[in-house]
């Protein structure tokens, strides 16, 4: 429960059990003033407790106020600070991750999977499934490093025959056809 909905008369036998949904209610005097007083209470007991509710509802009003202006002049010195409402959550995440890292219940889950894992890992079952997998990556990872040499090499002897071609065209290419020509000339 918050402080604003706590009774601060340290006399009453009500002290810090008001509800919350009671802080906000505004008691109009008026209409206090009309409705018959509790039976038992003097007419000058009726007028003091009446002074000591108007009392509490203007230091309520006054500590609203206040809290108004805390709350404007925080937000200001974070503005300057550089600090945002991430930042906040941020460091809220962090301080309750760290709250649920250190309570007992993740200790005992923690300190109980630990001891899971320990005997899954030293099960006969585990240790060949294991050694079947790492044998499974190291076929697979020579038969693709096969390929890939392969693939690379086939991809180099297409790109040496172009290249090969071009500079026959370009350089014998000329002089074939002159020949061809000459030959064709002679006949």
């Amino acid at each position: 429960m918050d402080s604003a909905g706590q009774d601060i008369n340290l006399n009453s036998p009500n002290k810090g059990l008001l509800s919350d949904s009671m802080t906000d209610v505004p008691v109009d005097t008026a209409l206090a003033a009309q409705t018959p007083a509790v039976e038992g209470l003097t007419e000058a007991e009726e007028e003091e407790l009446r002074a000591e509710l108007a009392k509490v509802e203007e230091e309520i009003v006054t500590l609203r106020q206040v809290l108004a202006a805390k709350e404007r002049h925080c937000a200001e010195l974070k503005r300057k600070l550089g600090l945002s409402a991430l930042e906040g959550l941020k460091q809220n995440l962090s301080k309750s991750w760290h709250d649920v890292q250190v309570s007992n219940a993740y200790m005992k889950t923690s300190e109980k999977l630990g001891e899971w894992n320990e005997k899954v890992t030293q099960s006969d079952l585990y240790k060949k499934t294991q050694e079947t997998l790492s044998q499974a990556g190291q076929k697979t990872s020579a038969a693709l490093s096969t390929m890939g040499s392969a693939i690379s090499r086939k991809l180099g002897d297409m790109r040496w025959d172009a290249i090969a071609a071009a500079l026959w065209d370009t350089c014998f290419g000329p002089l074939s056809r002159a020949v061809e020509f000459c030959d064709l000339q002679v006949v």
